[in-house]
């Protein structure tokens, strides 16, 4: 499992080029992933949203967009720069109807209950302890009708595998070092990324944890899940 402490110094040095970096290495396919996202959760009809590992709040952000206005979002995450990215790209955005803090999955600042839906975009990997990580949400989400929803990287059909690796192990450090100026950040997002668990895998984590009525949405050949579970 990640060092967290590794983790979060990590993020902290590339926060400001972030983004950046996200919309070149996906080619911009990372909307399409985050609408799909949206759609599963409207679909839900949730009335207090939280969205985990916000980063620098790209998901939180859609979400403000694609739900009702009347829906409260608040997005965390225990990296202070990337928090401190999101909240600076509200403001140039003129708004204030998202609420954006520090707290760490292992150990939400959050009330028992206290959610409809709770998301998590490609943080779920970088967890010091995801079985731990998945109780903390179960408590947090409101039994019996909440949601978690989880987009995260999987492993691809087998065809398309060892072209993902190649891009993954050579092209992408060497290519995200150019934007961040850290080859090493992005050489342990291949890593993590190759080590991770597959959709049966990931599913059977939620299981393990007490989430109910799981599936799985494979996307980008199935380099990408969706993977959504009924507290």
């Amino acid at each position: 499992m990640p060092d967290a402490s590794k983790v979060n110094s990590m993020f902290a040095r590339i926060a400001s080029r972030y983004d950046l970096a996200n919309r070149m290495l996906s080619f911009g396919i990372d909307r399409m992933w985050r609408n799909r996202l949206v759609d599963e959760v409207d679909y839900r009809s949730p009335k207090t949203v939280i969205d985990l590992a916000t980063g620098s709040g790209d998901v939180a952000f859609a979400l403000r967009e694609g739900l009702p206005k009347e829906t409260s979002i608040q997005g965390l995450d225990f990296c202070a720069p990337m928090v401190d990215e999101a909240n600076r790209k509200q403001i140039a955005l003129g708004r204030d109807d998202i609420q954006f803090g520090i707290g760490d999955i292992l150990d939400l600042p959050l009330e028992s209950e206290e959610a409809d839906a709770i998301t998590i975009s490609f943080g779920y990997r970088n967890l010091e302890d995801r079985h731990k990580g998945l109780l903390e949400m179960k408590r947090v989400l409101k039994a019996e009708s909440g949601h978690l929803f989880i987009l995260e990287f999987s492993q691809p059909h087998p065809l398309y595998r060892p072209f993902y690796y190649f891009y993954l192990k050579y092209m992408l450090p060497a290519l995200a070092s150019i934007v961040t100026g850290d080859f090493a950040a992005y050489q342990y997002l291949s890593d993590s990324i190759e080590s991770f668990p597959d959709r049966a895998g990931i599913t059977q984590e939620l299981e393990t944890a007490g989430f109910r009525d799981i599936i799985a949405i494979p996307m980008a050949l199935g380099s990408v899940a969706l993977h959504i579970g009924k507290a």
